[in-house]
């Protein structure tokens, strides 16, 4: 069987070198007569492999001895407790509301102290990135949170809020790697791998050093205290050894691929044969305004429940897999991360041209 074009949200698409080289190691990685999975972390081929994949991330995202870069567990939705737990001194953080994953980081952090919401798109179904530029932060707010892309509605975050000096917070999964970003405007900046960097599992988190501190809220569990994690190196307990594994080798792929400005430039032109289609369609229409588009995910849809429908049925019998749209939203959306070739973009939309002619009434 073929290889089908994956446009999954995640867990998502991987590039077939690093899949090749990962099944040649499968059994024996690299003279070590076992592999990857079967391994001690605490051993010294192990300590070679997380070792590797963070200096590699460094090189890739320019980041400084001031930020600890942490590989962790629990996914992105752990972070929503672990942020607040760790950060929320004043009991008090201001959130922008940009989807669901926005909202549901500022409930779980309700449950630690005063979560506000600065500022918030679900009037318009979250289909734009609101103002950020003169938001009422808090006077004694910990940080201000952000998801900078938002991988339902297909929102981006273009420019970053006037936080009015209070730490940003980026919840940047679905964007993680997509192109060059200055992590000095970030006290914390992380992301799910399972969408742009590696297989489901492993949580990244590249935190300023000053804000990792002892004096975390009563009740913190061990597991999720920055500290522990950053005086352990990441092994305070058996991490995601195999996804780490694969993050690293993803981590060399973008490397030798020329790193994140060449990936954004591919980004670009594969998200501009989309939404170029999407634009002139007389069928199809995208959700997102303009100037908010992600790169990442480009939700779309009919206007018709029963044709959207028809065409993910039809488009899955073609080789397009996963192009229904999240459970919430309905209609369709294509994730075109990092690994999803031009081709694989060009054919779907050639797909949508057929679909369009043959249906439009």
């Amino acid at each position: 069987m073929s290889r089908v074009y994956n446009f999954s949200a995640g867990p998502a698409v991987l590039p077939e070198e690093v899949l090749q080289e990962a099944a040649e190691e499968m059994l024996d990685y690299r003279g070590s007569g076992m592999s990857v999975m079967e391994m001690s972390h605490r051993s010294k081929v192990y300590d070679d492999i997380i070792k590797g994949a963070e200096a590699t991330l460094r090189r890739l995202m320019n980041i400084s001895d001031e930020y600890e870069v942490l590989f962790l567990q629990g996914g992105a939705s752990t972070q929503f407790a672990m942020i607040p737990m760790n950060l929320m001194k004043n009991r008090v953080a201001d959130y922008i509301i940009t989807g669901q994953w926005a909202k549901k980081a500022w409930q779980e952090a309700q449950k630690y102290g005063q979560a506000n919401a600065v500022a918030s798109s679900a009037d318009q179904t979250f289909s734009y990135i609101p103002d950020c530029s003169d938001l009422p932060i808090s006077p004694d707010a910990d940080y201000v949170y952000i998801t900078e892309n938002n991988t339902i509605y297909g929102t981006k975050y273009h420019t970053l809020p006037n936080t009015k000096g209070k730490i940003l917070v980026s919840d940047a999964s679905s964007c993680f790697l997509s192109e060059p970003v200055d992590i000095n405007n970030y006290g914390l900046y992380y992301g799910g791998a399972q969408k742009n960097v590696g297989p489901a599992g492993v949580v990244i988190v590249i935190i300023r050093k000053d804000l990792i501190r002892e004096d975390v809220l009563p009740g913190t569990p061990t597991m999720l205290t920055y500290k522990i994690h950053a005086d352990n190196a990441s092994l305070y307990n058996t991490p995601p050894c195999y996804g780490i594994y694969i993050c690293g080798k993803v981590f060399e792929w973008l490397e030798k691929n020329g790193g994140l400005a060449a990936m954004k430039e591919k980004n670009v032109k594969k998200a501009k044969i989309l939404y170029d289609f999407l634009d002139q369609s007389q069928l199809f229409k995208g959700t997102v305004r303009r100037e908010d588009r992600s790169l990442m995910n480009v939700p779309f849809v009919t206007g018709d429940a029963d044709l959207d429908a028809l065409f993910v049925k039809e488009s899955k019998a073609a080789g397009f897999e996963n192009l229904k749209g999240h459970r919430t939203v309905g209609g369709m959306r294509a994730s075109i991360y990092n690994a999803m070739p031009i081709e694989g973009v060009e054919k779907l939309v050639a797909f949508m041209k057929d679909f369009e002619e043959a249906h439009l009434k």
